[in-house]
């Protein structure tokens, strides 16, 4: 990556990626924001002021350095089958989580108990292109209320092969008022992911800051 702050844009207009969009502007950094829908992207950005602009979906993946993917899992897969070509060479990060609501009221997993989004997403992106597991630690209603608080800051998870995009992943979550944690590589995507014992809706069970975060994370 260049030394210049990366463009960073937000894929997906539902309840993560309003809320990923909404505390990246609170902390002062100017994001790209795609949908389904280019006037509901525009109706966002609107709301969210002069740091936030909207773009049709293949536009900000051209002009992001940094794609945000806050959509369901199989649509994830598909926009990475679509925007193949143009996510060459991008940082890609994954918010995903494999559920789908079960007939109890809850989720359920949709793949393998063993297996992550994270890996399954890690076999289909370009050889070019590196994958980061992140933002997708803690429910929407944490995301927000968790963000910016104090005295001590609220960890999110990440996951990464490469290296080298971590100070850039980590200034990033850092910008959207949490403390970034990194576990490992992709394998370690189950552990983030929801069920997993690092996820607010697995064991960890609630929003954690960064000691006790270490403590689950690599003691338990």
């Amino acid at each position: 990556m260049s030394t210049t702050t990366p463009k960073v844009a937000v894929i997906g207009l539902g309840n993560i990626g309003k809320t990923i969009a909404g505390n990246l502007i609170k902390g002062n950094r100017e994001i790209i924001i795609a949908g389904r829908k280019i006037e509901d992207a525009r109706s966002l950005a609107k709301q969210l002021g002069p740091l936030a602009t909207a773009e049709d979906t293949a536009s900000a993946i051209v002009d992001a350095d940094i794609i945000i993917m806050s959509v369901w899992f199989n649509v994830e897969q598909e926009l990475l089958s679509q925007y193949r070509d143009l996510l060459k060479n991008k940082i890609i990060i994954d918010p995903s989580n494999p559920i789908a609501p079960d007939e109890k009221g809850g989720f359920r997993k949709i793949i393998d108990e063993s297996e992550s989004a994270g890996e399954i997403i890690s076999a289909k992106i370009p050889e070019e292109t590196r994958l980061v597991k992140a933002f997708g630690t803690l429910g929407a209603a944490s995301l927000q209320t968790a963000a910016f608080q104090g005295p001590e800051q609220a960890v999110l998870f990440y996951a990464s092969n490469d290296s080298s995009v971590d100070k850039d992943v980590e200034q990033l979550i850092a910008d959207s008022g949490f403390d970034p944690l990194k576990i490992g590589g992709i394998d370690q995507s189950v552990r983030i992911e929801v069920f997993g014992d690092l996820h607010e809706f697995g064991k960890l069970g609630k929003p954690v800051a960064l000691k006790e975060a270490r403590d689950k994370a690599f003691n338990s």
